[in-house]
């Protein structure tokens, strides 16, 4: 028996896939898949060439010409960066695998860190290719190797859909070796990647045999297994909702489905016939259900398992007590509550700053995924929407043709809007917005909130910082330099601890009847360089003689700010003195422990 150990579901994926024999995995970061690209990027690069991606869609198409050398390839997103593979995931049906390419969906269920929560199984139905779904760590590991054989088996991408609860659990995982896969090389192929309608015709054709071939394997796909026990209950699941649905009816009989697309219509046949009631139980949306119904079989499932949110033992047994007379009073699964915590951005945040100024100046701010999203929680409430990974410039854009010139009446004056994008997502989807604004000759104002690195996922890189995923030296791209050659006349860069100079560029290029873009040069304070730089800032007080409790510094959203014994105090341990409250307090009650200590204001990008 081999070695075992604990893994994270992330990191039982990366195992896995560099078990089989993976040359080149390659993604975008994005919660909750992030660590799998990660981890072979920090422990496989030996043997894997492991990138960060602009975007989903760039990643895919590296992907894809790996596969074309020849190469097993693992491509690594959440699930709505699909959404933005999508065009290249399903023309790729069509074009196929010639080296093994798996593309690792992460759905998340409850919105733990995504704006959706839409079920990405449908992808696998919608671009006709095969997918399966692991229910536990270890068996995530195994099925990654699977993958890639059914890839090369069929000439096919195969969509691997996981769940947060998947990815984030941990679990005992066996270790095996590393498969040698030789490196197939490069084939051409014109007829089937160059895909004229002329080519793309036979190729459609050509993805509908390998349909019928791949549900005739699914059939005897041996992760496809029924475990007949009481069969009064019978239950069909699958990933995570099967490991829930066996701990809370362990004398149940079950259709554990692993390959959930194509279906095993035999083996969900045989199933059904030998157990008394049928029962579907999945999380979203009923994508086993519904084609098993299409098959003419009775079942029950989304009239009583939830279509929203995360299944859970306790809210499964919940939903099915109903169905099953369930004593709902034992086991009982209550957890204690715990105060609630509104998410907040880091003292000494540079983003700060800046939503600071925008809602003073009563902008509208159209915003963009990343940490400054939380500028639309309270005490900040500045941002106004946040849509997708590079709406904040082309819904500013839109507004700006629906409303007209904002200036153009001045007895009439409309909130100034503003576009807030970070540097990560500039690189992802911003840029086309602005080339948009440029072709068209639009105003507006567009704040790019530069923290050198990819912040919310874990401070991976991007085309902007020079380093790349394995630490080594990378050629960084000037944000303000593609701004400038692209034809934007009017780029500023300012230091948002600089609250007065910032708030004087802000106002003036708001009023400005064209295109402007203005540059953070702040780093994220939780950047390593940034505390190798300084190991122990030291920060500011609050005077309380000279305090009136006015509460306006606790308007700044500062986590280290707060109220006590009717005064303004300082948390002095994670206080970091980026000096943004010193700046606030009109009262001069907020000062500096040590003027010439070392503090976060100090510090520049060009530091590090």
């Amino acid at each position: 028996m081999g070695r075992k150990t604990l893994l994270l579901g992330n990191e039982a994926i990366a195992r896995g896939a560099w078990e089989a024999g993976v040359r080149v995995a390659v993604g975008y970061p994005g919660t909750p898949s992030t660590e799998v690209l990660e981890t072979i990027g920090r422990h496989y690069k030996d043997d894997v060439r492991a990138q960060w991606s602009p975007n989903e869609k760039v990643a895919y198409e590296v992907a894809l010409g790996a596969s074309f050398a020849g190469a097993r390839v693992l491509v690594t997103m959440k699930h709505v960066g699909l959404n933005v593979a999508a065009d290249p995931f399903v023309n790729s049906s069509l074009v196929g695998a010639w080296g093994g390419l798996v593309v690792l969906s992460a759905d998340d269920p409850n919105m733990y860190s995504s704006q959706n929560e839409q079920d990405n199984r449908y992808y696998a139905k919608f671009a006709l290719v095969p997918m399966l779904e692991p229910s536990d760590p270890a068996e995530a590991k195994e099925l990654i190797g699977e993958a890639f054989r059914i890839s090369e088996e069929f000439q096919t991408p195969v969509l691997f859909r996981t769940t947060t609860r998947i990815n984030h659990t941990v679990g005992v995982v066996p270790l095996g070796e590393r498969e040698d896969v030789p490196l197939k090389g490069y084939r051409p192929d014109v007829e089937g990647r160059v895909l004229l309608p002329v080519n793309a015709r036979k190729r459609r054709r050509w993805v509908l045999e390998r349909l019928e071939r791949l549900k005739e394997f699914s059939e005897s796909f041996p992760y496809n297994r029924a475990e007949y026990n009481d069969t009064s209950i019978g239950i069909i699941s699958s990933g995570v909702a099967y490991t829930y649905a066996r701990e809370v009816f362990p004398n149940a009989s079950f259709l554990k489905l692993t390959m959930t697309f194509p279906l095993p219509e035999g083996l969900i046949r045989e199933f059904a016939s030998r157990v008394r009631r049928l029962v579907v139980v999945e999380e979203l949306e009923p994508f086993l259900e519904e084609q098993i119904r299409a098959m003419g079989i009775d079942v029950v499932g989304k009239e009583y398992v939830p279509r929203y949110g995360e299944l859970s033992p306790q809210r499964l047994r919940k939903a099915l007590a109903p169905l099953f007379a369930l004593d709902l009073e034992e086991p009982s699964y209550e957890i204690p509550p715990v105060a609630p915590r509104f998410p907040a951005m880091c003292p000494g945040c540079p983003h700060t700053p800046i939503f600071w100024i925008l809602r003073k100046m009563r902008a509208a701010v159209m915003g963009d995924i990343g940490c400054y999203t939380l500028g639309a929680l309270p005490p900040i409430r500045t941002m106004e929407s946040t849509v997708e990974m590079g709406s904040s410039i082309g819904t500013a854009i839109g507004m700006e043709m629906a409303l007209g010139s904002p200036y153009a009446q001045p007895e009439k004056r409309r909130r100034p809007i503003v576009s807030v994008i970070g540097d990560s997502t500039f690189f992802h989807s911003g840029l086309t917005g602005v080339l948009d604004a440029i072709h068209n000759r639009h105003r507006g104002t567009i704040v790019v909130l530069n923290n050198s690195t990819t912040a919310m996922t874990g401070h991976q890189d991007h085309p902007g910082v020079p380093y790349k995923l394995d630490g080594e030296v990378a050629n960084s791209v000037s944000i303000q330099e593609v701004l400038k050659a692209a034809g934007v006349k009017h780029v500023y860069t300012v230091d948002p601890y600089d609250l007065k100079g910032t708030e004087e560029v802000l106002r003036r290029e708001v009023e400005r009847d064209d295109l402007s873009v203005i540059v953070t040069n702040r780093p994220c304070v939780l950047k390593r360089e940034v505390k190798r730089h300084h190991p122990e800032f030291v920060g500011v007080r609050v005077n309380p003689d000279k305090c009136t409790f006015c509460k306006l510094c606790l308007q700044v959203g500062c986590p280290s700010i707060y109220a006590e014994d009717g005064k303004a105090k300082v948390d002095e341990l994670t206080c970091i003195g980026c000096g943004l409250c010193v700046e606030v307090c009109p009262y001069d009650a907020i000062e500096w422990i040590d003027p010439d200590a070392p503090n976060v204001k100090k510090f520049t990008l060009q530091d590090g």
